[in-house]
């Protein structure tokens, strides 16, 4: 399981660029416009041997700045209950302001470990003007350009320290996790497996607060259900509805070993479904998609669910071997086809291949088709078989690993998915020195 790193502060003191710094890409807009950062970001980063998720809180809000302060202190709330570390960035170039003070009295007050980030140090004037920020009293203080890169890496030492990576544990049952966007219709899903109104629904998007399970055994089926439940107080519903989301999608994801992504079928498939979905596919979780609201898209014809589908495996696409289910929950329609698609890729990531069988299958598919030889240099994969852990991993030992291409290790986990059933499971291959 990864623990997430939130960034905080408050806006336009390179919480984006830092964040585009940690995750390798450019994922978030970055510009000198105070809050340009609209959608909360998320990524993965990994750091002398330890993965861990980035939050990148941002600084938008809505309305005028008067409010920036009581937005940005409930960004530093979430963090302090969802994140392992809080990295508290600031701008030396601004200086030391009454939103970083008042920021810096609550964070003072948690027992997560703080880093405190003192942006903009690029040069020795600078350097010595970013002392002034030793007064706010945090032990893990680091002076950085997030631009240049220069003090991230002293930073990430420290960050690193407080961050565990733990194995996925086996679990007696399945855990099922139910993520997408706010007001997708997730609580009510579970409501109606339930049969009881175990999660408040109201139409208001954002009603769902806090990470809970439900233990589901109905109909010689069992599991456990994680819904990010709970109630939101309405005056909170603005921006930081995303910020809650992104938080609780991660924490679900990791819990789980199955996700199944709601989305909405008026609105379709978004940039955060996306991203929650490659989240998924990251951490080798089990995927189903369950199409919600059907019932409300009208004038449908004979191949308006076939179009649909097809325009979803796009989205997701290259890992498009997926089980759709279309359904609403409002009618009761298809509910029940959501939780048999869910068991069975649970039963597939589960699935273990004899060696016996694996390699016979994989021989005649390798015969059919060698690896391509590099410069001249033959390359040959004597077996393969199945890693002993928690999702579906091959091992493919071979004389020159680092010359097989990514084309033809798409070959092979091709045939795999043509001869055993792994729909809706990620797999991973590594070759290894024979």
């Amino acid at each position: 399981m990864m623990d997430i790193v939130a960034i905080v502060g408050r806006p336009n003191v390179g919480k984006s660029t830092l964040f585009n710094r940690l995750i390798g890409t450019k994922q978030s807009i970055v510009d000198d416009q105070s809050g340009v950062t609209r959608d909360r970001q998320y990524g993965e980063s990994t750091w002398n041997g330890k993965d861990f998720a980035v939050v990148d809180t941002g600084g938008f809000v809505r309305g005028s700045d008067d409010i920036f302060e009581a937005a940005i202190r409930l960004q530093v709330e979430i963090a302090i209950d969802e994140a392992a570390v809080i990295i508290f960035m600031v701008d030396v170039a601004t200086g030391l302001t009454d939103l970083d003070e008042a920021v810096a009295r609550m964070l003072r007050k948690t027992n997560k470990p703080v880093m405190l980030v003192v942006n903009k140090v690029d040069n020795h004037s600078r350097l010595l003007e970013a002392n002034e920020f030793w007064s706010l009293g945090f032990e893990h203080t680091h002076f950085l350009s997030s631009v240049t890169g220069s003090g991230t890496g002293d930073m990430l030492d420290a960050v690193v320290e407080y961050i565990e990576n733990r194995e996925e544990e086996p679990k007696e049952i399945p855990q099922i996790a139910i993520v997408g966007q706010p007001n997708a219709g997730k609580s009510s899903f579970i409501n109606a497996l339930l049969g009881e109104e175990r999660n408040i629904v109201t139409d208001i998007a954002g009603t769902t607060r806090d990470t809970t399970s439900s233990h589901y055994n109905k109909f010689d089926r069992e599991f456990d259900l994680i819904d990010t439940a709970g109630i939101r107080k309405k005056a909170k519903v603005y921006e930081n509805l995303e910020f809650y989301s992104v938080m609780r999608a991660i924490k679900a994801i990791e819990k789980a070993d199955v996700v199944v992504l709601m989305i909405d079928a008026a609105d379709g498939i978004e940039s955060q479904d996306l991203a929650i979905f490659r989240i998924a596919q990251r951490r080798n979780k089990g995927i189903v998609i369950a199409v919600n609201k059907w019932d409300l898209i009208e004038n449908k014809e004979t191949n308006t669910a076939r179009d649909y589908e097809q325009t979803v495996r796009e989205k997701f696409a290259p890992f498009n071997d997926l089980p759709v289910i279309f359904m609403s929950v409002l009618e009761k329609q298809r509910i029940m086809k959501v939780v048999d698609a869910t068991m069975q890729v649970y039963e597939s990531r589960t699935r273990r291949i004899p060696t016996s069988r694996l390699n016979e299958v994989m021989q005649k598919a390798m015969e059919r088709y060698a690896p391509p030889s590099y410069r001249g240099r033959e390359v040959s994969i004597k077996y393969v078989t199945q890693l002993p852990i928690a999702y579906p991993a091959f091992a493919f030992y071979c004389n020159h690993p680092q010359h097989i291409q990514d084309s033809y290790k798409n070959y092979l986990e091709n045939k795999i998915r043509e001869n055993f059933d792994f729909t809706g499971v990620p797999i991973s291959i590594f070759f290894r020195k024979k």
